[in-house]
């Protein structure tokens, strides 16, 4: 059975109780017939693949400002382009999740991380956004991919609500691209003079007014971020595999960093097998204003001694 099969089911079912509802008690046969249409579709839905029983992600963004008329509408250059720019966004960071982005070229796994339009908001004036789930999708378990990007998305906004600390905790490990999609998403909203709340799961991200969506642009600059690539030497003190952090002392300062282990090291408890060894690793050092550095574990080589 397919998505589409599934689909059709589902409204049969719908449509043959509606039917079932209608019909006179006295009219034995015809409720008979219906009633054992209701039980065959039941039993089909009941072997139905997991995915198919999974409600799709959904996500609210309203939008307030010049170019929205109260809740009457919106005006359709805006709000085509801030939907476009929102989807590139989280398709772009979907794609980040699972592997380095080219600077150009299209984005991988686009089809698989797309957003439907299915209704207008209630109350305010904006859409209610869904993920797409296509019949090629493989089953999962636990959160999808989107998920985790639209999840990733309120936190980088939330981040650039907050202080330089908490800017840095959101970015650390972002994929530069999909930073930039976000940038993209910021500025549409700055140039029409708009502000907008994103609304996923039991969490809302708002923004107050358009000096703040200015603000938040300009945090996510590259001037504001900075990041650098380093190799440094010293010890694995310990790495803690579920949260994905670890601990270094580099031995040329006996200072002690701590981070998070990039996703190019998939499993992150290997690193514990050298752990108190002298070793190389590269981080990816993430500073936001005047904020502590940020590091990310991305690559780790062992030292081989020439001395012998």
């Amino acid at each position: 059975m397919n998505r589409q099969e599934y689909t059709y089911l589902l409204s049969e079912r719908g449509q043959l109780q509606r039917m079932l509802a209608e019909i006179p008690e006295e009219d034995i046969l015809d409720r008979m017939s219906v009633e054992g249409r209701l039980l065959s579709i039941e039993a089909e839905l009941a072997g139905a693949p997991a995915v198919f029983l999974r409600e799709p992600a959904r996500v609210c963004l309203t939008f307030r400002g010049r170019p929205v008329l109260g809740t009457h509408g919106i005006f359709a250059e805006f709000g085509a382009s801030a939907i476009t720019k929102f989807s590139d966004a989280v398709a772009t960071i979907a794609a980040s999740l699972s592997s380095q982005l080219a600077e150009t070229g299209p984005i991988p796994n686009r089809e698989q991380n797309q957003l439907l339009i299915t209704t207008t908001a209630l109350g305010s004036f904006g859409f209610v956004l869904e993920e797409y789930q296509s019949d090629q999708l493989p089953l999962t378990e636990g959160a999808t991919t989107l998920e985790l990007a639209l999840e990733q998305t309120q936190t980088l906004l939330q981040g650039t609500l907050g202080s330089d600390d908490d800017l840095a905790d959101s970015v650390a490990g972002t994929d530069p691209r999909a930073l930039g999609a976000l940038r993209a998403f910021l500025d549409t909203l700055a140039a029409s003079e708009a502000v907008c709340s994103i609304a996923y799961q039991d969490r809302v991200v708002s923004f107050s007014d358009v000096g703040q969506v200015r603000r938040s642009l300009e945090r996510l600059s590259q001037d504001n971020l900075r990041e650098e690539e380093q190799w440094l030497e010293g010890e694995i003190l310990g790495v803690l595999p579920k949260s994905r952090s670890f601990e270094f002392r580099q031995s040329e300062t006996q200072e002690i960093i701590k981070g998070k282990v990039g996703g190019a090291i998939p499993d992150a408890d290997v690193l514990n097998a050298i752990v108190h060894q002298r070793t190389k690793i590269k981080v990816m050092t993430t500073c936001v204003g005047y904020g502590r550095p940020r590091y990310v574990l991305l690559e780790q080589q062992d030292i081989v001694d020439t001395t012998e």
